[in-house]
């Protein structure tokens, strides 16, 4: 079996003090993805920059204080990547690829994005770039007889399905048409799967995330922006997918909930 994880840390530097160190310790995954780490490894503490048991690899912002992407492995990656080829986006802690046997995996941080404002226009140009890398991503990995996990916050509902209180989002930023038609890309054009809505195409939910205003943990008013999207030969192995939601408020440590996606695949 083959095990990976995917998380929105909501900065590591919190989310490290509050209960991410119990979770990693506890996790049996074999491949571990963190989004929004905002931190340095000099700002972090030695377990979990470099836990025991892991091979870990961090891509931090240039611009302090913002996204960073992490990945922590069992097996040791025989490349690391970090960013897509876009000078843009080269150092902009949004994506960190790791190849291990069989597999390359990777973990994503897309813009959140802010209708009328300059942080939706990156967005869309993160967008433009990202869908050709991934269809390269997918040509090179069958060339070379690989699967590709793509996990992270994408930080797109793509269908009503996924957040709580669609209607009235139609107008924001992570539910716009063009955003849900680019996911439709990457499920399409692009060839890869959604393993969440593979196992379970009716919903609603399972959502990932929830506001830390008002009640939306406590009533599930959420939204499902974080995936483990793969290769369609991956997908076919995909056994399981579980969003690991805290048991109750008080007990988050992150606004973030972890996605376990489990494959009847052996990497080595």
């Amino acid at each position: 079996m083959f095990t990976v994880s995917t998380i929105n840390v909501n900065g590591m530097r919190a989310a490290a003090k509050k209960g991410f160190v119990e979770w990693l310790a506890g996790s049996g995954s074999d491949v571990i993805l963190c989004q929004e780490v905002r931190a340095e490894a000099g700002q972090l503490p030695q377990h979990v920059v470099a836990p025991e048991g892991w091979h870990a690899h961090h891509a931090p912002s240039a611009v302090k204080g913002r996204n960073g992407v992490s990945v922590y492995s069992r097996a040791e990656p025989s490349q690391v990547r970090t960013g897509f080829g876009d000078a843009e986006f080269e150092d902009s802690g949004r994506y960190l690829e790791v190849h291990l046997p069989g597999v390359i995996v990777a973990s994503l941080y897309l813009p959140s994005g802010d209708v009328g404002t300059p942080r939706q226009d990156e967005k869309e140009r993160f967008m433009a770039a990202f869908l050709p890398y991934l269809v390269e991503l997918r040509g090179k990995a069958e060339a070379a007889g690989c699967e590709v996990v793509v996990g992270g916050d994408w930080n797109i509902a793509h269908a009503e399905i996924d957040l709580k209180n669609w209607k009235g989002n139609r107008k924001n930023s992570g539910f716009l048409p063009e955003e849900r038609a680019w996911m439709s890309r990457v499920f399409g054009e692009a060839g890869y799967v959604d393993v969440q809505r593979k196992l379970d195409p009716e919903g609603p939910g399972p959502y990932t995330w929830w506001s830390y205003r008002g009640k939306a943990f406590d009533n599930d008013s959420g939204w499902r922006i974080d995936y483990v999207v793969t290769t369609p030969g991956l997908a076919e192995k995909c056994t399981s997918v579980v969003v690991e939601r805290a048991p109750s408020y008080e007990l988050r440590w992150s606004d973030h909930a972890p996605v376990t996606a489990t494959f009847d695949f052996d990497p080595a």
